[in-house]
Parts: C-alpha cells; structure tokens; sequence
C-alpha cells in the first residue's frame, strides 16, 4: 500500500509503497476513504510530546482522525463484514476495564496502546488496522460522505462531548471558543450555534475569524488587537456562561477561565505543548468565588455518535463546511509546516492516497 513514511522526525514524510497490515482476531481492516490532518500528528512529528511519554520511533507512520470501508475482519469480529461504511473513534477501548464497562470508553485504561497514528501505524495510507472493532467501530450513513466525517472521529466528536455532553450548552447562552481558527475551534464553534447559543469566536488570524463568522459565530475577537477577556465581558455584559480552550496554550486557557461570567463552565479541549508540559497556573480565588466549574472533554464514546449523526442527517450539523482543505499524501509535510505557526484553518483532510 502507498504511505506516507516518517523517516526523520521533523522531516518531510516519504510517500512510499510499504507492506499492508495485519488484521487481529478480534479486529479489522479499513480502506481510508479520508484522513483528517490533525494538531495531534504536528506533536507527534516534531516530538512535542515526548515529555509526556508520547513519542514516536521511525518509521512511522501518523493518521487517528479517519472514516473508510471495511476490508476484512478478524474471525473473532460479529458485527461487521466487508464493505461496511465505518468511523473509528481516536479514543477506543478494549470492552473489559471498568470504564468500558460503564460505557465510558473513552477514557479506557488500555485506550494509549489501541490508537492508530499514535501507538501503531496510522492511516496516513491506503489502509490501517484497528483493535476491537465490535466495541469500537461506529457505521457511517451513506449520506455523509468520507470527507465530511474524517473530523468526527477526532476534534469533530471531541467538540461535540464538550459543548453537549460536559458543558450541557443550551439555547441562548454566550459561549467563547478561545483558538476558534482551527478544525477543533470551527468545530466548537458550528456545534455550539446548533445548540442555539450565542458564540463569540477569539483567535489572531483575520481569515479564522472570517471563516468563523462563516460557520455561525454572532461576534469574534482578534487577540492581537483587543484584550479579549475586556472585550467578552463587554459583549456579553458580564462575562460568558461557557467559554472553550481548544489550543492548550497558557495564555488561551487563562482568558478561557476569566472570560466567565459567576457559576460559569471552562471546558479544556487543547491539549498543552511542550512550554507547559501539562501544567497552567490558574486564578484559583476566582474560580473559588465565582464558583466556576472545569470540565475536561477527550473524544467521545462511541454509543454518542447516534445522536451526532442523526445532527447531521437532518442538517442541523455539517461537518463538511469545517474542512477547509483536500489533499494528496504527497501535500502533508506541507500541511504539517503550517500548523507549527498556526497557518492552517479549519481541517484538512487526505482524499487522495
């Protein structure tokens, strides 16, 4: 099969032919219709997150965020065949721990060692393995096309647990999406609109803001020129009810939490880059007094997507006007340069393998 081949980390990828993969017993394998190219392949590739453990060893091969066809499944495999149209959450679980077993397997105990592109070779290539596929694969409609759901098994469906699921969003609040530019911030943003929330979208790119606008955002903030946290209290009079960090960086996550109004929801969607290492000093009297709350939101299991889908059968969601851009394995290194200086909007998707 032809891949796109890590041979140096923070080099350009080899487009290469390599062996196909394996399918385990209790798996399958999926023809990747389309790839999302996500902030989590950036880190990855410039060895970010080694610091936390997360590394990869070349050759490698990236790509978590896909939708395709099933090609083959494993003998243990009863809920699938081939051809099946098929979503492959980034967060899997195995069935088994108890987070599984509360229908939480999202957060699964053994959930680091079963994700594509991050513990094993990706689907930045024509096909890619994946484990448990009858706890994990989720069927895709013939409606939404390959494209169009590449995000959702990612950043799409990780904006959606947070704004739905965790900050319970409802019709007619302010919320704020810190970093709105990027696939993550567009995504927050159109999922909020559908919620009927007013959305103030914030980030230092004129064409993210634009294009936030585009997808719904009533107002938006460049952090460049305003002071954001002013400008929000402003806007909104007070102070949002929800505001998001979909970046991770410091400065995002501390406006996030003081950009809130009192009994205000901060959800943390960004993970933080090797300058935090995981830690953000916070304004912990604030919190206190105002008595905010601090959701964190990682993926989605896959028993949620039912209700997402439905969303975008009816229209209510369009998944696809947040990809901003189709390319060719040939294209990724390029596409990967421009996310290290925030140079990419909205989500860009491998169509071509």
């Amino acid at each position: 099969m032809r891949a796109a081949v890590i041979e140096e980390l923070g080099k350009p990828l080899v487009v290469k032919n390599v062996p196909g993969p394996e399918c385990a017993p209790d798996g399958a394998i999926i023809r990747v219709g389309a790839n999302g190219i996500c902030r989590t392949d950036w880190h990855l590739w410039t060895d970010d997150w080694s610091w936390r453990g997360l590394a990869v060893k070349p050759p490698f091969v990236l790509g978590h965020e896909f939708s395709g066809t099933v090609e083959e499944v494993g003998r243990d495999v009863k809920g699938w065949k081939r051809g099946d149209r098929v979503i492959f959450p980034m967060n899997p679980g195995e069935g088994a721990c108890e987070w599984c077993r509360s229908g939480n397997q999202h957060v699964c105990d053994s959930g680091a060692l079963l994700v594509p592109g991050v513990s094993y070779w990706g689907a930045f290539a024509e096909y890619v393995a994946v484990r448990y596929a009858d706890v994990n694969l989720i069927h895709l409609p013939d409606s939404i096309s390959f494209t169009d759901s590449a995000s959702m098994a990612c950043r799409y469906m990780a904006a959606f647990h947070g704004i739905v699921d965790q900050a319970t969003v409802r019709g007619g609040e302010w919320v704020v999406i810190h970093g709105a530019g990027g696939g993550m911030g567009l995504s927050a943003v159109q999922i909020a609109v559908a919620m009927g929330a007013n959305v103030i979208a914030v980030d230092i790119s004129e064409r993210a803001l634009a294009t936030a606008r585009d997808v719904g955002a009533s107002h938006t903030i460049n952090s460049r020129i305003d002071r954001p946290v002013d400008a929000i209290r402003t806007i909104t009079r007070g102070g949002a009810n929800v505001s998001i960090d979909v970046l991770g960086i410091a400065e995002t996550c501390r406006n996030s939490v003081l950009s809130l109004r009192k009994l205000g929801r901060h959800v943390q969607l960004g993970h933080t880059t090797r300058e935090e290492t995981g830690y953000v000093s916070l304004p912990i009297d604030v919190i206190l007094l105002n008595e905010l709350r601090l959701y964190g939101a990682f993926g989605m299991q896959g028993q949620r997507f039912g209700t997402m889908l439905a969303m975008c059968e009816a229209g209510t969601l369009s998944p696809g006007r947040v990809v901003q851009q189709r390319v060719r394995l040939e294209e990724v290194t390029g596409v990967l340069e421009k996310m290290g200086m925030y140079g990419t909007t909205g989500i860009v998707v491998i169509d071509q393998f």
